[in-house]
C-alpha cells in the first residue's frame, strides 16, 4: 500500500490489541525486529502482547490487519504460548531505544529516543525505516542537544557485523534467499550449525525451509527443537507437509505434537494422516480458497493474491455452499484464475463455475491422481467425499514430489553443490 503512514513505535507502547469482532485481547508491551547485514533497516517480525492473564505472547505481523496510534487489530487467531526471544531478535523499546549510536556522515554520537516503522508497498512486510535522535554527550540534560529524524542508513551501531560468526549473522545472510536455495545451504551444514540456524530462523521461514528438506534433515532439525517450538513451525507449515513429517515419526512423537498444535490445525494434519499415503486424500492440501456463492470476482480475486498461496493453490477457487472450509463445505464447482480475469468485478462467482470436472474421491490413487491433471491440464484439482463435502485440493507439486524417486532432494543438492 503505497503511501502507508510512518508510525513512531513509542505510540503504540501499551496501546490495547482487538480482533476483528472489537473485542480487546492484549496490549501491545514491545516490539521484535531482526537486524540485518549492513545498513538495511530491521525487518519487523512482530509484536510483544501482553494477553489478559498477564502472559506475554508473540503476534507475528502477518497476523496484524491494522496499526494506528491509537490501537491494533489482528485477524483473531493466537498463539497463547509464552514469548521467548530467538538469537537474532531484538526487542524495539527494550533494546533499540535509549542507545548510543553514531551517524555515519559525521561519526558523531547521538541517542536514539525513538524509531519508526512502515509496512512496504504491496506487501505485508514491515521495516524500521527512520531513528530519532538526539546529539549531545551521554548523561547530558534531555533537553539540551539537537533533535533529528534520520534514515536507518544514516546511523551505525545497531546493525550486524558483516564477518560475524554467529547464527544470527548466518541467518541475516541468507534473508533473501529462496527457501529451496537456503534449505540447499542448510543441507550441507554440519549438524551443530544446522540445529543453530534453525533454531534462529522464524517459524514460518523455518515451516518454508522444512518443506524443501530431505525428510532425514527434517526429521534431524524438528527433534533438535523444543517440544512447544517444533509443534509451533509445524502449525506454520502446509497441513500436507506437516502430516508427511509426522508420518515419518514414531507414533507416540506424533500424539505429543499433535497435542501441543492448535486443535484447528492438529485436526487438518490427523485428517491427512488417516489417508493412504499415495491417494488423492493423502496428497492433498486442506486449505484450498473456498469461497461461497454469493461471493464475487472481486472477492476472489483478493484471495488470489494473498502473498502465502503457492500459484498451484492461486490458480482457481472452490464454490462450497455454507460453511465455506474444508471438510463440511458443499462441493459446487471451481472457477479458474483465467475465467476470474475475463468477468466484470461484481459477477458473482457461482455464475463462473466449472460443475462439469469430476472431482476426485479421497481414495483415488496417484497414478490416476496424475492421469486426472494431465487429461485436464490442471494444476491443482478439488478432492470431495461422497456425501459431496470439499476436503481439499491436491496440487501438481504435490504429485510431482511423490513421483520423483525418493531420495531426489538429496540428489539435487548434491548436483548443486558439484555443478
Amino acid at each position: 500500500m503505497a503511501g502507508a503512514p510512518r508510525i513512531f513505535v513509542s505510540h503504540l507502547a501499551g496501546v490495547p490489541v482487538f480482533d476483528p469482532q472489537g473485542d480487546q485481547v492484549g496490549r501491545v508491551r514491545d516490539l521484535v525486529a531482526m537486524l540485518r547485514v549492513g545498513r538495511r533497516p530491521p525487518r519487523l517480525l512482530g509484536l510483544v502482547v501482553e494477553v489478559l492473564s498477564r502472559r506475554r505472547i508473540f503476534l507475528p505481523m502477518t497476523r496484524v490487519t491494522g496499526v494506528e496510534s491509537g490501537q491494533v487489530i489482528t485477524t483473531g487467531v493466537l498463539n497463547v504460548r509464552r514469548f521467548e526471544q530467538r538469537p537474532t531478535e531484538r526487542l524495539v523499546l527494550g533494546e533499540l531505544l535509549d542507545r548510543r549510536v553514531q551517524l555515519v556522515d559525521s561519526g558523531e554520537e547521538v541517542t536514539v529516543l525513538d524509531v519508526s516503522i512502515q509496512q512496504l508497498p504491496a506487501r505485508r512486510d514491515w521495516e524500521i525505516d527512520k531513528a530519532f535522535v538526539r546529539k549531545g554527550r551521554a548523561g547530558a540534560l534531555r533537553r539540551r542537544g539537537e533533535t533529528l529524524t534520520v534514515e536507518w542508513s544514516a546511523v551505525t551501531g545497531f546493525s550486524l557485523d558483516e564477518d560475524a560468526q554467529g547464527a544470527e549473522s548466518l541467518v541475516a545472510t541468507f534473508e533473501r534467499m529462496r527457501p529451496a536455495d537456503l534449505a540447499n545451504v542448510l543441507h550441507h551444514l554440519s549438524p551443530k550449525r544446522r540445529a543453530e540456524v534453525a533454531a534462529a530462523l522464524d517459524d514460518d521461514r523455518l515451516a518454508d525451509v522444512l518443506e524443501e528438506l530431505p525428510d532425514d534433515d527434517q526429521i534431524e532439525i524438528l527433534g533438535k527443537l523444543k517440544e512447544e517450538r517444533a509443534a509451533d513451525v509445524l502449525e506454520a507449515m502446509d497441513p500436507d507437509d506437516a502430516a508427511d513429517l509426522l508420518s515419518e515419526l514414531p507414533e507416540e512423537d506424533q500424539e505429543r505434537l499433535l497435542t501441543l498444535m492448535r486443535p484447528d490445525d492438529a485436526a487438518d494434519v490427523r485428517r491427512l494422516l488417516s489417508y493412504e499415503e499415495h491417494t488423492a486424500g493423502g496428497l492433498m492440501t486442506t486449505e484450498p480458497i473456498v469461497l461461497r456463492p454469493d461471493a464475487t470476482v472481486a472477492d476472489a480475486l483478493a484471495r488470489v493474491r494473498q502473498q502465502d498461496l503457492s500459484p498451484a493453490l492461486a490458480a482457481q477457487v472452490y464454490v462450497c455452499r455454507p460453511p465455506d472450509e474444508t471438510p463440511t463445505g458443499k462441493y459446487l464447482g471451481t472457477v479458474h484464475f483465467q475465467r476470474l480475469l475475463r468477468d466484470p468485478p461484481f459477477t458473482l462467482v457461482s455464475s463462473l463455475v466449472d460443475s462439469d470436472l469430476p472431482p476426485l474421491s479421497p481414495g483415488t490413487p496417484l497414478p490416476a491422481v496424475t492421469s486426472y491433471l494431465a487429461a485436464y491440464n490442471m494444476v491443482a484439482a478439488p478432492v470431495v467425499d461422497e456425501g459431496g463435502s470439499l476436503l481439499g485440493a491436491v496440487t501438481v507439486d504435490d504429485v510431482l514430489d511423490h513421483l520423483l524417486p525418493e531420495d531426489w532432494r538429496e540428489t539435487e543438492f548434491e548436483e548443486s553443490a558439484h555443478g
